[in-house]
């Protein structure tokens, strides 16, 4: 899996090279429609640790009900802070109701929830009237709280250190950064991602509304709590987490050998042969389809975030980067876009709204249409302004299948379902 960082922006180098700040970082954005100026095409070369990086947009604030201006939720340097309560708290970025965890709730041995107190600023909270004494037992415990959080992190910490072993650098981009590594006790290769608390997104799961990282109770919930689970489906397991108040770290299974299909595109020069991009769809559709019925929409999957493992003599397909993914309930429909801003669909560019499946189906037709064509990139803007076309060269049942999937109009699409059954993949 290689994620290589790669910083410059001199036009004289390959395109492929040029991309970290316009692709690598999330972002948000008050735009219903794609970023301006068109990216250009990616370069077959020599060049092994050349990775093709995207702009992922954290969220787009939808415009209030009440008097149609954009609320954002995260304040940046500080603007607009209440003065009168500082409160220590969980950061929830993610305001829709139809990303809310209902049935997960899977604690982790070993691995205890650190309780970070609410605590009002005792320097600006309102006066009130006290019994003698009360104000310092307040004080006191408050104190021993706050005690308990840090030795809490202090031992998970510690327990991390103890188990796992932190390498090279993988990737890094707007959520947070991915390092390689190794479980100690098997030399296990895992991946290990550091998500700083400001862009945690934490829902209530379970019957007691507990409190828990989305990523998390995501990933938990595709494991199902099975037993000798880790390797068997399409989405990479979760081996442990690490919830450190001012970070989350996540220990992910990390395939190896494996690399991630932007990379293996790259390397193949350019393009791939249509029998090999229809195996990688056909697994890539039963991916989608597991998630669909675990009620788990992915919301960023691209070449970037698909692993092909090359451990066997058949190629296998597996997903990666829940960060952005949510629960999805019936009839669902988001007016917060959260994914790759150049793959918006095109329902989100006019309505400013989508639903998962449609949206999904746009997602594999783009994956599809940068295995087949020719160092290309694919821009939801350009495709729309007729700019980008689907080659001839392709056969019949291919070009039907690609251009269902890039219906502009999303009622037109095929379900996950009808993909997996269209003649080209059988």
């Amino acid at each position: 899996m290689k994620r290589h960082s790669l910083k410059t922006t001199d036009p004289c180098c390959p395109a492929a090279l040029r991309r970290n700040q316009d692709r690598s970082c999330s972002t948000t954005v008050h735009s219903a429609s794609p970023a301006k100026g068109s990216r250009t095409r990616r370069k077959a070369g020599p060049e092994k640790e050349t990775v093709r990086k995207r702009r992922r947009v954290f969220k787009v604030v939808e415009p209030s009900e009440k008097d149609g201006r954009v609320e954002g939720k995260r304040r940046e340097n500080g603007e607009g802070q209440p003065k009168k309560a500082a409160k220590l708290h969980y950061n929830q970025c993610d305001k829709e109701s139809a990303s809310r965890a209902t049935d997960s709730d899977t604690d982790r041995e070993g691995n205890s929830q650190v309780v970070v107190a609410e605590v009002e600023d005792m320097t600006h909270s309102h006066p009130k009237v006290q019994c003698a004494g009360e104000g310092q037992s307040a004080e006191k415990r408050t104190c021993l709280k706050l005690k308990e959080t840090r030795e809490t992190v202090d031992v998970q910490r510690a327990n991390f250190k103890a188990k796992y072993k932190k390498q090279r650098k993988l990737g890094e981009g707007g959520c947070g950064s991915v390092f390689a590594g190794y479980r100690k006790e098997d030399n296990l290769p895992v991946a290990i991602k550091h998500i700083p608390e400001k862009n945690i997104t934490r829902k209530p799961v379970g019957p007691n509304g507990k409190m828990m990282p989305m990523e998390v109770a995501i990933m938990l919930k595709l494991a199902g709590r099975k037993k000798g689970s880790v390797g068997a489906s399409a989405p990479v397991s979760l081996l442990d987490w690490y919830d450190l108040g001012q970070e989350l770290i996540l220990v992910l299974e990390r395939p190896f050998p494996s690399e991630d299909l932007s990379t293996y595109i790259f390397e193949n020069g350019g393009s791939l042969q249509e029998k090999e991009a229809m195996d990688i769809l056909k697994q890539l559709v039963d991916a989608a389809i597991g998630l669909q019925d675990r009620k788990v929409f992915h919301r960023d999957i691209k070449s970037e975030n698909i692993l092909i493992e090359m451990s066997s003599s058949v190629q296998r397909v597996r997903l990666i980067d829940f960060g952005l993914s949510c629960i999805v309930k019936k009839n669902s429909v988001y007016r917060t876009f959260s994914g790759t801003q150049y793959h918006t669909p095109p329902e989100w560019c006019s309505c400013s709204t989508y639903r998962a499946g449609p949206t999904t189906v746009w997602q594999l037709g783009i994956v599809l249409y940068e295995m087949l064509h020719l160092d290309t990139l694919f821009e939801t803007k350009s495709f729309l302004n007729d700019e980008l076309e689907i080659s001839s060269e392709l056969t019949t049942d291919c070009k039907d299948f690609l251009q269902l999937c890039l219906e502009t109009v999303p009622q037109q699409r095929p379900t996950l379902m009808k993909l997996k059954h269209h003649p080209w993949l059988q």
